[in-house]
């Protein structure tokens, strides 16, 4: 069974090669997402590294949590599920509370 594991405080100019060669290290490997700003391409400073089971993933969090790649020293952990964004705006908002002013009185 395939285990996500998060990588933070990457360096901007870390590629998915690097972390690929990094993370085999502890075990097979099933992906690499390094994410990364939609409008300009440039890395946002984290990725997903999907490891082949749960004690390669155990492993890759023993070896690299606090690793120091490049002058950064990384975060290595389980992914947590993706939170549900609020899509609708003002969903969760009170309709009826008075946000100033209220009525005017002539």
């Amino acid at each position: 069974m395939d285990v996500k594991l998060y990588v933070g405080n990457l360096s901007y100019n870390t590629s998915e090669e690097q972390l690929r060669s990094l993370f085999s290290q502890a075990g097979a490997i099933t992906s690499v997402a390094l994410i990364q700003d939609r409008s300009t391409g440039m890395s946002k400073g984290f990725a997903f590294v999907e490891m082949d089971s749960q004690s390669s993933a155990q492993n890759a969090i023993s070896m690299f949590n606090a690793y120091l790649l490049g002058e950064k020293q990384l975060m290595v952990s389980i992914a947590r599920p993706r939170e549900e964004a609020n899509r609708g705006g003002f969903q969760n908002r009170n309709r009826d509370s008075k946000r100033g002013g209220g009525k005017r009185r002539y």
